[in-house]
């Protein structure tokens, strides 16, 4: 009896699993074919959870999910099966409803649940849950395809902005394949050559000269024409696919420079910048990659620039300290980009050894529209240089916005105004011919809004 027991339950939360689940829910639906009616399948994911499982260990996570469990218990009848498929997944299975309000209902009781804070150890912790409904069409749902579609619906939950649900309709299975066409045609673009590394110059305000281009992926897709990196960045990280990708910018992008080095020694930009994602700077070979690269380069690490996002830097301070240190030694210079958008304090910019800090372009654009936006950019310049780092301001598109950060005693500037990013071809044309000039442009890159240049997210 217990080995049967084993089998068939979780032996952490006691709660059925994936294979009783199955069995159940083959049964339940059989009962509602004959009746005519219907099988709701709720998918639970609970938000964060990964956060409290690398912070705090796994029996700290193995007791707020047998907490989760009982809570989950409590909001459904003896008649339904609640099962743990494994991690922070859970699956309610719910027979036996007059109306669609009533699963809604049982969704709407789970989150009430969830609101309140699980103590352990006399700390408060709060397990919210995105819930993907499912339901069954008679004599066609088949047990596997009905948590598939709850798992689909669960995502697209997760998406809308997490503690929430959403109800599985065919739109979300339409979305899922063209996402998988999508990974597989991600993972031959690199096998083809599809990608490309397109160049936004930087420019020295002061002297109006390009001192340093970024490093922007772009993809050229054989049937969808150039694809923005919003389209398939996240996708990306997402899948892993981000770690050869990013490997291939870095080395690209340092060959290009190079190369530039020694075709216009007095002019070329001093410095390339290149986007790290939060999976790459978190990979244990990010820093070996990089050392292999300005090798095979010849690049002088120090006109290597890596710009890493706030909120990735203050993911996990003690680690992001210990990885950029590494870095450091290899002597790149370090960029926090988007700054202002994250949570980083001014003691954890004191703590990290960085070069520059680049404001967010939202800062940016209310330059001259609104005293507060002047004063949030002036008071970033002032931490910057009080820490001895260098201000780039990101997406300038106007001579306002430009002439207030040059006022305002910001190093670099990049954005629209400047430049657009273009094909290695474009940039090299800017410091063969413009050396001096303070107004370049670059002819359009088609890679999407501009909301989605510069960057890896």
């Amino acid at each position: 009896h217990e080995l049967t027991h084993l089998a068939f339950h979780d032996t952490l939360s006691q709660l059925p699993n994936r294979a009783l689940l199955i069995d159940r829910l083959e049964r339940a639906l059989a009962r509602a074919d004959r009746r005519n009616a219907s099988v709701a399948a709720l998918f639970l994911d609970l938000d964060n959870f990964k956060v409290v499982n690398d912070s705090l260990g796994h029996q700290v996570g193995d007791r707020l999910l047998v907490a989760v469990a009982e809570r989950l218990r409590s909001c459904v009848r003896p008649e339904d099966t609640l099962a743990r498929l494994g991690g922070d997944e859970f699956v309610i299975v719910l027979e036996e409803f007059a109306e669609v309000d009533e699963v809604l209902h049982v969704a709407e009781r789970i989150a009430r649940e969830l609101q309140d804070p699980i103590v352990l150890d006399g700390q408060d912790f709060f397990a919210t849950a995105s819930i993907g409904i499912t339901l069954s069409t008679p004599y066609q749902s088949k047990p596997d395809s009905l948590v598939r579609d709850a798992d689909l619906a669960m995502y697209r939950a997760k998406s809308n902005g997490k503690a929430r649900y959403a109800i599985f309709d065919q739109t979300m299975a339409a979305a899922a394949m063209a996402r998988l066409e999508l990974e597989t045609d991600l993972r031959h673009a690199l096998e083809r050559g599809e990608l490309r590394v397109h160049y936004q110059p930087m420019m020295d305000l002061a002297t109006g000269r390009v001192q340093e281009v970024e490093a922007l992926v772009r993809w050229a897709h054989p049937r969808r024409g150039l694809v923005a990196p919003l389209s398939f960045i996240p996708l990306a990280e997402e899948t892993g696919l981000i770690l050869p990708l990013g490997r291939w910018v870095l080395h690209e992008a340092c060959q290009q420079l190079r190369a530039w080095q020694l075709q216009y020694p007095t002019r070329s930009p001093l410095r390339v910048s290149v986007n790290l994602s939060a999976r790459q700077f978190q990979h244990p070979q990010l820093v070996n990659d990089i050392a292999n690269v300005l090798r095979d380069t010849g690049l002088n690490p120090a006109d290597l620039k890596l710009e890493i996002t706030e909120s990735v830097m203050m993911q996990d301070a003690g680690g992001t300290g210990d990885m950029l240190r590494q870095l450091k030694e290899l002597g790149v210079k370090l960029a926090i980009d988007d700054f202002g958008t994250g949570y980083s304090s001014l003691a954890s910019l004191q703590r990290f050894p960085l070069d520059v800090l680049k404001i967010d372009r939202s800062f940016v654009e209310r330059l001259g529209i609104d005293p507060e936006g002047e004063a949030i950019v002036r008071a970033i310049i002032t931490v910057a240089k009080a820490l001895n780092l260098a201000v780039t301001g990101e997406g300038i598109e106007t001579t306002e916005q430009l002439d207030l950060l040059r006022t305002l005693g910001c190093d670099l500037g990049q954005g629209y105004f400047i430049s657009r990013p273009g094909p290695s071809e474009a940039a090299a044309a800017i410091f063969a011919d413009a050396a001096t000039s303070s107004y370049l442009s670059v002819p359009a890159d088609t890679g999407g809004d501009h909301r989605s240049f510069g960057n890896f997210h």
